[in-house]
C-alpha cells in the first residue's frame, strides 16, 4: 500500500510541471505573426490584452475577433535502448480572443475596453496502457480571462490604463493506480473540478513620435482556486475504503508577467518591434489539495516545486503594402522548469518560436489576418526524478489562427 499513497501523492504534480507549456502567447493575430510581442506598438484592440495604457492612442473604436487552432504533436521514447515508443493522441484545442475598445471619441483622454481571452490552456492524452500512466493518462487545463479595462491619456504622448481580471476554467486529470480487479483491469483516479480567481492588468504606454513607441505592461498573478473538485477513484471493492470517492479543494498560481517593449517605424510601410517578457513562474513554490475525506493511503498533497522565472525574447516586423500588409517575427522563449522536473503530462524545454502573416483590407473599415506559428523544441531527454521516470521528448507544434478587425 505504501507504492499507492506515494502514487496519490504525485496525483497532481504533473499539473506544474508543464507550466511553460500551458501558457498561450496567442492573445493577438497580428502580434502573433510577429513573435508574440506587443507592448511597445498600438496595432489594435488587442493592446487591451498587451499594453492597456495605449487604448488611448488608437485610431478609435474596434472589435477584434480571432481564434487559433492548437494541436501539439508529442512523442516519447525509452531511454537509452529506445525500444519503446509512445505518441500522445492527437487533440484540437481552439483558444479564442475578444476585444471591444477604444478612446470614446477623437482626441479624447479616456478610453474603455473588454476583453474575453484564453491566456492559459491545452493539455495531453496518452494511452491509457501506456508505460508513462502511473504518473499521467490525460491532463486538460482550461482557462477563460475577462477583462473590462479603463484608459487615460495623461498628455498626448503618455496613456496609463488598467483592467480587472476574472477568470474562470477547468480541470481534468486522470491517472492509472498500480492495482488490479479480479479481471485484471488496472484502477485509475480521477480529479476534476472548476476554477477561479481575480487579477489586473496595467500599463504605460509613450508615443514619443510618429516612428517611435514604448511600453511596459504588468499582469498580475492569478491565483485559480477550486474550491469543491471532485476525486474518483476506481479500484477493486476490497481498496474502496482506502481510496473513496471525495471532493478536494486547492489551487493553482498562474504567475505574473512583466513586459516592456518598443516599435520603430523606420520606413512609412515598415514598422519593428521589440519585446522581453519576464514571467513569473516561481510563484509555483509549493502545489497544496486538500481532500475532503482522508484514509491512510489517501492524504492531502504538499509538495514544493522547483520553477524558476524566466525571460523572454520576441521581435518583429510588419509591411504594409497597401491592403495587405506582410508579418514575420521570432521568439526565444525557455522553459520554467528545472532538469529532473520534466513529467510527460506535457513536456516542456526550451523553444524557438518562428511566426509570419499576412492581413487583408478588403474595405476601409475591416481587415482579416491570418498568421502561423511553428515551435521547435526539438528531441530531448529528460527525467521527472519524484517518480524515476525518464526518456526522451519530441514534440512538434504548428499553429495557424485567423481573425477580423472591424472599427466603427
Amino acid at each position: 500500500m505504501k507504492r499507492n499513497l506515494l502514487i496519490i501523492t504525485l496525483l497532481l504534480s504533473p499539473l506544474l510541471s508543464s507550466a511553460g507549456g500551458f501558457q498561450l502567447n496567442l492573445q493577438g493575430l497580428r502580434q502573433l505573426a510577429m513573435g508574440g510581442g506587443g507592448t511597445g506598438w498600438t496595432w489594435d484592440a488587442s493592446t487591451i490584452f498587451y499594453n492597456p495604457g495605449a487604448i488611448g492612442h488608437m485610431d478609435g473604436m474596434q472589435a477584434y475577433a480571432g481564434v487559433i487552432f492548437l494541436s501539439p504533436h508529442t512523442r516519447y521514447v525509452q531511454a537509452p535502448t529506445g525500444n519503446y515508443i509512445a505518441d500522445a493522441q492527437s487533440h484540437l484545442y481552439t483558444p479564442f480572443n475578444l476585444y471591444v475598445g477604444g478612446p470614446l471619441k477623437k482626441n479624447n483622454k479616456i478610453g474603455l475596453g473588454l476583453a474575453v481571452y484564453t491566456p492559459f490552456g491545452s493539455g495531453i492524452k496518452w494511452d491509457d496502457d501506456w508505460a508513462g500512466r502511473f504518473i499521467i493518462q490525460e491532463i486538460q487545463l482550461q482557462s477563460i480571462f475577462v477583462q473590462p479595462t479603463f484608459s487615460y491619456n495623461i498628455t498626448d504622448k503618455l496613456g496609463l490604463g488598467a483592467g480587472f481580471v476574472y477568470g474562470f476554467g477547468s480541470l481534468l486529470l486522470r491517472q492509472a493506480l498500480p492495482v488490479t480487479d479480479a479481471n485484471g483491469k488496472e484502477g485509475e483516479a480521477q480529479l476534476k473540478g472548476a476554477a477561479g480567481g481575480f487579477g489586473f492588468n496595467m500599463g504605460l504606454h509613450y508615443r514619443f513620435s510618429d516612428k517611435v513607441q514604448a511600453g511596459i505592461s504588468y499582469r498580475s498573478q492569478v491565483n485559480m482556486k477550486v474550491n469543491n473538485g471532485k476525486a474518483t477513484f476506481t479500484v477493486p471493492s476490497s481498496l474502496s475504503d482506502q481510496f473513496p470517492n471525495t471532493t478536494f479543494k486547492g489551487g493553482v498560481k498562474l504567475p505574473s508577467v512583466l513586459s516592456v517593449g518598443i516599435g520603430y517605424r523606420p520606413l512609412k510601410a515598415l514598422t519593428l518591434q521589440f519585446d522581453i517578457n519576464l514571467v513569473n513562474w516561481n510563484s509555483y513554490d509549493s502545489l497544496h489539495f486538500d481532500f475532503a475525506q482522508e484514509t491512510s493511503n489517501l492524504k492531502d498533497i504538499s509538495q514544493p516545486r522547483l520553477y524558476k522565472s524566466v525571460m523572454a525574447f520576441r521581435i518583429g516586423g510588419n509591411y504594409n503594402f497597401g491592403k495587405i500588409a506582410v508579418m514575420l517575427g521570432g521568439a526565444y522563449d525557455p522553459t520554467p522548469a528545472h532538469k529532473g522536473y520534466i513529467s510527460p503530462d506535457l513536456p516542456d524545454a526550451n523553444r524557438i518560436v518562428l511566426n509570419g502573416g499576412i492581413s487583408y483590407r478588403p474595405v476601409t473599415k475591416l481587415s482579416i489576418i491570418a498568421a502561423l506559428e511553428y515551435q521547435l523544441i526539438g528531441t530531448h531527454e529528460d527525467s521527472y526524478d519524484p517518480a524515476g521516470f525518464s526518456g526522451k521528448y519530441q514534440a512538434k507544434a504548428a499553429i495557424p489562427g485567423i481573425g477580423i478587425t472591424y472599427n466603427f
